[in-house]
This record gives structure tokens, sequence and C-alpha cells, in this order.
């Protein structure tokens, strides 16, 4: 189902879906992410983001409930088959322009699949080998309302960073580019929401129920 979605020219496995949601999809979706209380927002240097299903943990996540409007998308996901267990947990990261992350690898906490929903606003996602972290081995153009998939070496051993810069200049280290009329072309950023779905391994007997 996603072989034809697989992006070439770049480690096992990677997946890239343009347009996966439509724009009155992403509409709603990121009215729902604007809607929650602002006590569910926690603010970082660099950026601010939701936890939902709980916070991951080396001891074990303490499980919440997921609203409907998340899980409705954890199950289109996992709808292609690429977890070996249903997700149970969407970290929503907001970045306006000049916003980025460090180089990081996800880690252990996680199975080796992820996925991101992208809304908003494009951005460029830089990959980098673990003994190499200070140069970029290869970059992705995510576009707004596409989904990308990461598994197998792609997570275990490379380091995914976002430049903080308020434009990108499209060029050929982005290897999911096809359209030579974007080669060169210079693209503001907007405010970009990413939904990153994956599923947490240690789970805590702990759960809270949340009343809203």
């Amino acid at each position: 189902m996603l072989e034809k979605f697989r992006v070439e020219n770049c480690p096992d496995y990677v997946y890239y879906i343009q347009n996966f949601l439509t724009v009155e999809e992403e509409n709603l979706l990121l009215k729902s992410v604007y809607n929650v209380p602002q006590t569910k927002w926690t603010q970082l240097s660099r950026r601010r983001l939701q936890n939902w299903g709980g916070v991951p943990h080396h001891n074990g996540m303490i499980p919440e409930a997921i609203p409907q409007w998340l899980q409705t998308w954890i199950e289109k996901v996992a709808g292609f088959q690429v977890f070996s267990h249903l997700p149970n947990h969407v970290l929503i990261n907001e970045y306006k322009p000049n916003e980025g992350i460090m180089p990081h690898l996800d880690g252990p906490l996680y199975s080796s699949t992820i996925a991101t929903i992208n809304l908003g606003s494009h951005t460029v996602l830089n990959f980098y080998k673990s003994e190499k972290r200070d140069k970029i081995a290869f970059s992705l153009f995510l576009e707004a309302r596409s989904l990308l998939i990461q598994q197998g070496d792609m997570y275990e051993n490379y380091l995914h960073g976002i430049d903080e810069r308020s434009e990108d200049v499209i060029d050929n280290s982005m290897v999911n580019v096809h359209n030579n009329d974007l080669i060169s072309q210079s693209l503001k950023r907007g405010t970009r929401v990413s939904l990153t779905i994956r599923h947490v391994q240690k789970i805590s007997k702990i759960k809270i129920k949340l009343g809203r």
C-alpha cells in the first residue's frame, strides 16, 4: 500500500504522502489543536508543544485518554499497517518562523516507527548520521497537509533536526523534491504544527482519566 510513496535516495525506510489531508481536514485539525486549554501547552525555548496519551518516561508512561479528534487520525495512519502496535501517543509541536529543533534521536522509549502529519506551513527536515552530527546527510521537504513515515534505519541511526530560519531555499539535497520548478525557489515559512504519532513501549499500570 505504501510502496509507491517510498522515498528513494535515502536509508530504509521513508514514506512521504503529499496532500494526505484536504484543506478542510487541515483547518478542522488546526482548530482542534488550538481549542485545547492553555494549560495543555508546554513552552520551550524554541517552540511549544502538547503531549497526548501521557508524558513518555523511562520508568513508564502514565497513560491518559486521547481525545477522539486525535484518535481518528491515529487510526487512519495505523491503517497503513506500518506499526507493530497501535500508536498510543501524539506529540504536537508548534514552530513559528525562525524556530526549530536541534538534531536528535527520538530514542528507545518508542517503537522504531513514527508518523508525522504536517499542518499550516512547509519546513525542511535535516538528517545526520550519528557519528557526523555536524554535516547534513540529506533533507526532506515537508509540505503542509503531508504525512511522513519513518522506520528502521532512518529512525534508529539518523538524527533529525530543523534549522532556525524564516525561509528555505529548495535544492537538490531535499531528496523527495521531484518538481524542477521548485528548485532554487525561496519559500517563507509560516506557523507549522506537526503531529508525531508513535507507540511508547513502556507503560505504567497507573491510569489517569481526563475529565474533558
